[in-house]
């Protein structure tokens, strides 16, 4: 059976995998993410030294990306906070070392791509997938394709009202402020609190304050798209009671307008750990099929 080499390229880590095309992992690994030049040889290093050939490479990263296959710096990261990996080019090293396709999708994206085929959203027509941890981002599938437009979406830049307890809080995104990266992120919640959000302890308001933000963030995605299921994963909503509590205030919010609800529609990831190797083999399958 074929091997399909797979990238979860992350802000601070980079996971690789070996998988075939049922998604039996041969092999796994973790890489601290540091300079784009150490942290893409060392990746290139762990396949050469784990597999003699790859029928495709997937790779699901952070962003912003370049996913317009025509421009000339196609598979590069563009504009992006994370220190020195500006205008990196993610796809030419691997094409190079392996001489097989090369498939990139944003991690979000390929997620949402995962959990559509094998998790939370199996059988499910459309599926949103949010991601919320050291920053914010989503992937929307519908019929089993992606959404893009001139780029991909950047759905934790969106716009979002005030919680009337955070009016002071000027919010952390580099680039808008108060966007719901800039509220409701890993680096958010420590600016104000100097702590992630499951160290705050069960009562501390900030839970809930999260939780009004993010449930503001899936009523408003429930009037754009009307998502089938919206799976939210990342780092900040393993707080435990979370997601009950999102679910439990975008009820009161969506007032029963729309066809989902928000109790039934909004979920954790159903491949847990699993949603961003996955999803990279499913980038990677799409590439061959």
């Amino acid at each position: 059976m074929a091997s399909y080499g797979l990238i979860e390229a992350g802000g601070t880590k980079f996971v690789l995998g070996i998988a075939d095309e049922s998604g039996t992992m041969a092999a796994t690994h973790r890489i601290s993410t540091t300079t784009p030049g150490a942290t893409i040889s060392e990746a290139i290093n762990w396949f050469g030294a784990n597999a003699e050939s790859f029928a495709a490479i997937g790779i699901g990263s952070f962003g912003p990306l370049q996913l317009d296959k025509s421009a000339v710096d196609w598979g590069h990261v563009t504009r992006t906070p994370k220190p020195h990996w500006s205008n990196t080019d993610l796809v030419g090293p691997f094409a190079r070392a392996f001489g097989c396709p090369i498939a990139i999708e944003t991690d979000v994206n390929a997620a949402a791509l995962a959990e559509s085929k094998w998790g939370a959203g199996a059988g499910c027509s459309s599926l949103l997938y949010l991601t919320i941890g050291t920053g914010i981002g989503g992937g929307f599938v519908s019929q089993g394709k992606l959404l893009h437009g001139l780029s991909h979406p950047e759905m934790g830049h969106i716009r979002m009202p005030r919680h009337p307890d955070d009016v002071e809080f000027s919010g952390c995104c580099p680039f808008h402020g108060d966007c719901l990266e800039g509220l409701a992120s890993g680096p958010a919640i420590i600016a104000r609190w100097g702590h992630s959000l499951s160290e705050l302890g069960a009562g501390h308001p900030g839970i809930r304050m999260i939780a009004w933000y993010i449930a503001q963030a899936m009523v408003t995605f429930q009037a754009v798209m009307e998502p089938e299921r919206i799976v939210l994963g990342g780092g900040v909503t393993g707080t435990p009671g979370l997601i009950e509590l999102v679910r439990d205030i975008a009820t009161v919010t969506a007032a029963g307008y729309f066809a989902g609800h928000p109790k039934d529609v909004i979920t954790a990831p159903g491949l847990g750990e699993q949603s961003g190797l996955l999803g990279a083999l499913a980038v990677a399958l799409s590439s061959t099929s």
